[in-house]
């Protein structure tokens, strides 16, 4: 009997709480052993983690790599696989490879099977992919049941075809499908954070709200605790209440730490979309167990009568240059943005555009707003320099960069004391090739009559 299997059958028979354990926030930039370690100890349930976000940008999810080292992403997920497997518990990972599409899904099998092999393991894994069908895509286009995301353009047919890859983000409906199988692990391209934590909840009759409200907090491991922290982080959920508490002793979770982090990354506090309907947070409660622990309620679901899925996208653009610099010179700093444009209409004679693709080029100061947005009032004592250039070609993207550290080297400006240079280098060379470059042309949400057919799962036999 599969993992999963047996701790559905195993709980129907016990009924009681059921506890949770969040391995990682983001999978691959390190899970503290020790926490993870005590959280097995607990014995859970599940064991869910995620590893990837468009927060990385479109790179990743245009160039199919990882936003990871693949020696820490091996680490990770050998730490949260063998402690899985050998214990029996089920365990989930969402949104594999950071992008979620198929090259990220590979990749993260791969290293999958190599921790198999290397620890003698056998195990049943059901993957489910979330790449979109470009016909389904441009159908709904054409039927006007796509809207854009914030300030992205409306999205076109052309914008669809041109997009490296366009992923979906899963819900709970995938994983439901994925859990019929019988595996012991699921591993999940592009996915809604809650759908890994709240799914096995929703399979054993909790009620969806509480399960979905605790999914959104524990998704990012302690981080919603007092100073933050990525150490895991145990959900237990009671019915319509849940108890939390990171299993890292000096982390704690207070009332105000959990309420706080129940805004993160929600353009509207009060409400959580999913594809499958609306987790209201209006009438929450956070209450302290002890000084470490923390009791939420209040979660209300609300399912869709139109079941919906955000799309995202990434359309190569270029290859990039970059050229990193700095500066003290109290003068240059305070003309820098003039000396910029004068040594841009430069570079344009010297190196010239291709008139069907012209090539890109920014100049960024920082130190005088280009955070912030907002102007500076006074000079400051020094500044870091970042030219960036984006090109038809490599090639192109190099030759722009080099000439600009050239001409902004030297170039003249009313006031120069000194003619040997207006910019110092922290390393040589300090124009750089940084690869090919990614927009997000595809950031919408997408009006589905019937999500199965998006996500398709397969399952098969890893080891011996």
């Amino acid at each position: 009997m599969s993992a999963f299997a047996s701790t559905i059958d195993a709980w129907k028979r016990e009924k009681g709480p059921l506890r949770i354990l969040s391995a990682s926030g983001q999978l691959g930039y390190g899970i503290p052993e020790p926490a993870f370690r005590a959280g097995l100890a607990r014995k859970p349930h599940l064991i869910g983690a995620d590893m990837g976000s468009v927060d990385p940008g479109p790179y990743y999810l245009g160039s199919g790599k990882l936003a990871t080292a693949r020696r820490s992403s091996k680490r990770d997920l050998g730490l949260a696989i063998v402690g899985a497997v050998r214990n029996r518990i089920p365990f989930i990972l969402g949104t594999a490879g950071t992008g979620g599409g198929d090259p990220h899904l590979a990749e993260t099998m791969e290293i999958i099977r190599e921790i198999a092999r290397e620890n003698d393991l056998n195990f049943r894994v059901a993957t489910i992919g979330a790449e979109m069908p470009r016909d389904v895509v441009k159908a709904a286009v054409r039927a006007r049941k796509v809207t854009a995301i914030g300030p992205i353009s409306a999205l076109t047919e052309a914008e669809v075809d041109g997009a490296a890859r366009i992923v979906g983000q899963m819900g709970m409906e995938a994983f439901q499908r994925a859990i019929d199988l019988e595996p012991d692990i699921i591993i999940a391209g592009r996915a809604c954070d809650t759908a890994i934590y709240a799914t096995l909840p929703q399979r054993l009759g909790f009620p969806v709200g509480p399960a979905l409200q605790m999914a959104k907090i524990i998704e990012c491991a302690s981080l919603c605790c007092e100073g933050g922290g990525r150490d895991a982080m145990l959900g237990t959920l009671e019915g319509e209440s849940f108890v939390l508490e990171s299993m890292n002793p000096n982390r704690r979770a207070t009332p105000m730490s959990v309420a706080a982090h129940s805004l993160y990354e929600q353009a509207d506090p009060l409400s959580v979309a999913e594809p499958e309907g609306i987790l209201y947070l209006a009438d929450a409660k956070y209450e302290a167990v002890d000084e470490r622990r923390v009791r939420v309620s209040g979660g209300r679901w609300e399912p869709a009568t139109q079941f919906s899925v955000k799309i995202e996208g990434a359309t190569r653009i270029g290859a990039r240059a970059v050229l990193v610099a700095g500066s003290t010179d109290p003068v240059f700093i305070a003309k820098a943005q003039e000396i910029a444009a004068s040594v841009e209409a430069m570079i344009r004679e010297l190196v010239p555009p291709n008139p069907k693709r012209p090539y890109e080029l920014f100049f960024r100061f920082y130190g005088l707003g280009v955070v912030g947005g907002q102007p500076v009032t006074t000079v400051p004592e020094e500044v870091g320099v970042l030219v960036e250039c984006i090109g038809e070609t490599e090639e192109e993207a190099r030759a722009v960069a080099a000439t600009a550290k050239q001409y902004l080297l030297h170039a003249p400006f009313s006031g120069r004391i000194s003619t040997a240079g207006n910019l110092g280098f922290p390393f040589t060379p300090p124009e750089m090739t940084a690869g090919d470059a990614y927009r997000f042309s595809v950031y919408h949400i997408m009006e589905v009559d019937d999500l199965a057919p998006l996500f398709p799962v397969s399952i098969e036999t890893i080891g011996r």
